[in-house]
């Protein structure tokens, strides 16, 4: 394993229906957080993909005439197209119907758990969410039905593998209670504490005869894998663990799997007990984000309320997309889309906000040096306005809201520089200054300064616009692509021209 790496992965999205905009928030949180780490000098892998098995996938081919593969393959298109549509930057994709890189390891792992004696056979009688795809409790369920899919589940009475969670659950159990494995949230790290009290062994394959589309299950072709035993693995195939593959050894364990709230018992509590049972080690940290809400309700695709990112996208651009959904949707809670919210977003906070501040600026330094402005660290060491740099310097709260999982603090704390620079740019007025003014080079010394800084820490969030940012004031000596490296302060690289191109608005007001 690299010292200096970072491995993050999505969940894989269920292939029973088009993407919509709430597995778009997944694609573009994780995004940001790889953007982050790469920006941090870290060797970064960002996973994303499809899950492609399952009852549910099944009857969604059946109910449209066609074949379990050939639906999956028209899906999985689309799934895999999403991502350059976000601006994501995503180094692999994986699709569990891949019999060359997922099986082999999906099955080697199953062999492993039988052969240290974890799996045995039992008939069982329960009831089957299709919508979780998993056995639910009949106190789980309200007026009947699932709460989420609002469905209500069916009796399966059937003989299946089942799992030893019992046998693992005390060390599942120390390792969230010492953050070895961090749950984040907080309240989700007491959530899954709780339900790891009362889980049970769990059925882990299904007959062939009601599930004949997913994996065999090894040495027992009359039994087909549990769709969520075949899809954890992914994390693991796609490194090419079942061959020892170097990706394997570099990147493995996960730094964190970024997962919805729906799914995040399979991930706290079945797969660290495959990995233990395996010997393999554990992720790091499972971060838990929530759902995208339409009237108050959970966006689904069951519920039909859905919304089709790439539509939103055509609309409004990705940068805008990127900005409103981790901006108005907290990280770590649910949060409602509206495309009213979205335009409020943009004319507040990107038109006459950062826009607005960024042409003004650009317009003076036009007006009074030419088209180009030399800066000069010593004139933001020797500035009487030490309290307004130390405010635009400060990026400690920004960081931690990345440690956090609280992206959306990052972008509210880099605003809160914005506003800074505009009361300043208010209160000094540039523009009515003249050329020889000492006071308008050190007024334009500092909103360079802070721009630069806005520039490098909005890169992660919204990269289409750092680039444009970067076009209009020149920032060469820090490349396209900024560092969060302190080596590459803009305080420590001596003088340097700024070569101003105004050009057209970053956002015209809607």
């Amino acid at each position: 394993m690299s010292k200096n790496k970072f491995y993050i992965t999505t969940s894989i999205a269920y292939t029973n229906a088009e993407p919509h905009i709430g597995y778009a928030l997944e694609l573009i949180q994780a995004d940001v957080l790889a953007r982050y780490h790469r920006l941090k000098g870290e060797e970064t892998w960002f996973l994303t993909g499809t899950d492609e098995h399952g009852i549910k996938i099944a009857r969604a081919a059946e109910a449209n005439h066609k074949d379990p593969k050939e639906f999956v393959d028209e899906l999985a298109l689309k799934f895999e197209a999403l991502p350059a549509a976000l601006n994501v930057t995503n180094d692999d994709f994986i699709r569990t119907t891949d019999q060359t890189r997922h099986w082999p390891a999906a099955q080697k792992l199953w062999e492993i758990l039988q052969a240290n004696g974890d799996l045995y056979k039992k008939d069982y009688e329960g009831l089957y969410c299709v919508g979780h795809e998993a056995f639910i409790k009949k106190s789980e369920l309200v007026d009947g039905k699932c709460p989420i899919h609002k469905t209500e589940p069916e009796v399966v009475k059937e003989q299946n593998w089942f799992l030893k969670i019992s046998k693992y659950k005390d060390e599942i159990k120390k390792r969230i209670t010492s953050d070895e494995l961090q749950i984040l949230p907080i309240a989700r790290k007491n959530e899954i504490l709780n339900l790891l009290a009362d889980t049970e062994d769990v059925s882990v394959s299904r007959s062939a005869k009601s599930l004949a589309w997913g994996i065999p299950v090894p040495g027992d072709p009359d039994q087909t894998m549990y769709v969520w035993v075949d899809a954890l693995s992914n994390y693991i195939s796609v490194l090419g663990w079942a061959h020892d593959g170097e990706n394997f050894k570099k990147f493995w364990p996960a730094d964190i799997h970024l997962i919805g709230k729906d799914i995040f018992r399979f991930h706290a509590i079945l797969w660290p007990t495959m990995l233990l049972s395996a010997g393999i080690e554990l992720p790091k940290a499972i971060y838990v984000h929530g759902f995208i809400t339409a009237n108050g309700e959970k966006m689904s695709k069951s519920l039909g309320n859905v919304v089709d990112p790439f539509d939103v996208v055509k609309k409004y651009g990705a940068d805008v997309v990127r900005y409103f959904l981790l901006r108005e949707i907290p990280s770590d809670q649910d949060g409602d889309f509206s495309e009213e919210k979205l335009i409020a977003r943009y004319n507040g906070d990107l038109a006459n906000g950062l826009g607005n501040l960024v042409r003004r600026v650009a317009t003076v330094i036009e007006k009074n040096f030419g088209n180009q402005l030399e800066f000069d660290p010593i004139v933001i060491k020797e500035s009487k306005e030490q309290d307004i740099i130390k405010l635009i310097n400060d990026d400690s709260v920004y960081h931690e809201s990345f440690r956090n999982f609280q992206l959306h603090k990052a972008l509210e704390e880099i605003w809160k520089k914005i506003s800074v620079l505009d009361r300043f740019i208010n209160q000094t007025e540039p523009w009515r200054l003249e050329k020889t003014d000492s006071e308008l080079l050190e007024s334009m010394h500092i909103l360079i300064f802070g721009i630069q800084k806005i520039w490098m820490l909005l890169t992660p969030f919204m990269p289409n616009l750092a680039m444009k940012i970067n076009l209009i004031f020149g920032f060469n000596p820090f490349g396209a692509v900024p560092s969060l490296d302190k080596k590459r302060d803009i305080l420590v690289m001596g003088k340097f021209k700024l070569p101003i191109e105004i050009g057209e608005q970053l956002f015209p007001r809607l």
